[in-house]
């Protein structure tokens, strides 16, 4: 399979030994759990927040049949970076990064605490081989809305530590899908990592009618496949697709949270697609998940 010969050519990151207080401080808040899932959500409109959508009702039904988790990572497209960073507030705000929306999306507020311990952990995990990070710690980022509007359906009462990794938008898309592989680790610490983004996002190409165009729904099928295939080569070199891929997708921001959900699938996860359907043309909400079996 391609994801093997992917894996072997990972970063070269290390992982370095923990403190003994910052282990104990990371024992306590992410103690050793079984597997959890990992989770690739197609965000789409921010409106899905207020909204009483099916995608909004599909994501309230996925917080109630998942296990609780005991922190959330989430890497969103709409936290944009040049370096890897981690948000480590301890109660990070409510970003509402968007414009020409109702009042009542400004209104929303989803006050869950952050991790900052989980941001050490991610911290750790990653340094490389020299000791230096190669994910820094930001104690001031908040929660944007690929985080927040997804997050306020699945978990409402927001009551779950929540905390973010940025997207180095400079980096090759093998950095990401192998970054995330040195996170495998947090599935084990009760942490639900979320990619938000979308597989077609072309917001120029976006109109007020139902399903989506064909090319959007070619691009659509194809990365679907691969995803059943494990070809995760393939995705990572999705240029290759031609004008499908240049329309589906113009700018990689919102494809690129999917490869850190592949980047941590393991050989016995199993993947399910929820919320399958392009809308508006050239927005696909396609999501899955990876549970161990």
């Amino acid at each position: 399979m391609n994801r093997r010969h992917l894996i072997k050519g990972a970063l070269g990151l290390i992982c370095a030994p923990l403190s003994s207080s910052l282990f104990a401080e990371i024992a306590r808040s992410l103690p050793h759990t079984n597997t959890l899932p990992v989770a690739f959500i197609g965000h789409g409109s921010p409106m899905n927040a207020i909204e009483d959508t099916p995608f909004a009702q599909t994501w309230r039904k996925l917080g109630q049949q998942l296990p609780k988790p005991a922190a959330i990572l989430c890497v969103s497209a709409h936290w944009l970076t040049r370096g890897s960073f981690v948000s480590a507030a301890t109660q990070p705000d409510t970003i509402h990064d968007f414009g020409g929306f109702p009042q009542a999306l400004f209104d929303v507020q989803y006050r869950a605490p952050g991790s900052p311990e989980g941001a050490a952990l991610v911290q750790t995990l990653t340094r490389q081989a020299s000791g230096q990070a190669l994910v820094r710690l930001d104690d001031k980022q908040g929660l944007d809305h690929g985080t927040w509007s997804v997050l306020s359906r699945m978990y409402p009462d927001a009551d779950i530590p929540v905390f973010q990794l940025s997207i180095d938008y400079h980096r090759p898309m093998a950095y990401h899908y192998q970054l995330a592989q040195q996170l495998s680790t947090l599935r084990e610490r009760g942490v639900l990592i979320i990619g938000s983004g979308n597989i077609v996002h072309n917001l120029r190409a976006v109109r007020m009618i139902d399903g989506g165009y064909d090319w959007a729904l070619a691009f659509n099928q194809r990365i679907k496949e691969l995803l059943l295939d494990g070809d995760h080569q393939s995705i990572l070199n999705y240029p290759q697709f031609g004008q499908a891929a240049q329309l589906s997708v113009p700018t990689p921001d919102h494809y690129i949270p999917m490869l850190y959900a592949i980047g941590l699938q393991r050989a016995n996860d199993r993947l399910e697609f929820f919320n399958d359907s392009v809308t508006r043309g050239a927005i696909s909400m396609s999501s899955f998940t990876l549970t161990a079996s």
